[in-house]
């Protein structure tokens, strides 16, 4: 089972519908079209479209199966006292002193970019079940670094 958020799971939605709807026919077009050339055996633009094909089915079958076995969780039910999935939390990188913030997801939702990193990271890992003021110290791949927790969301 995959706990996700309401928008996760519609972005995940959304992607396996553009990979159905869109990506699928203009895959089997290519193929139809390179058939249509004639001797499949040589034919390089047959091969590719066959192999974007599988790649396309793997990627659609996998979501489908994230989807499945989805639970979206309702933010509001969830207590706000210490860190855990869907928690924004505000921190202070206690050797650099530079405050960042993040919101633990679900692995399908983790984008550093939007300031989401996946509930199973080293970080979010050692932030759970902590509270305001708390100091935890995290292995990253520069060593050992410590970070106060200022905030939860």
């Amino acid at each position: 089972m995959e706990y996700m958020s309401q928008e996760g799971y519609d972005k995940l939605v959304a992607e396996l519908r553009e990979l159905e709807n869109v990506e699928l026919p203009r895959v089997r077009d290519a193929i139809a079209e390179a058939r249509d050339k004639g001797d499949l055996s040589e034919n390089f633009e047959y091969h590719a479209a066959k192999r974007e094909q599988g790649r396309l089915l793997s990627r659609i079958r996998f979501k489908q199966r994230v989807l499945e076995h989805a639970r979206v969780i309702d933010k509001s039910r969830l207590k706000s006292d210490s860190i855990g999935l869907l928690s924004t939390v505000t921190m202070t990188n206690l050797r650099t002193n530079a405050q960042m913030s993040y919101t633990i997801v679900s692995p399908h939702e983790a984008n550093l970019r939007e300031g989401k990193i996946s509930i199973k990271s080293p970080i979010a890992q050692a932030l759970l079940n902590k509270g305001v003021g708390d100091v935890v110290e995290v292995q990253v791949p520069a060593g050992i670094t410590k970070f106060r927790i200022d905030g939860i969301g």
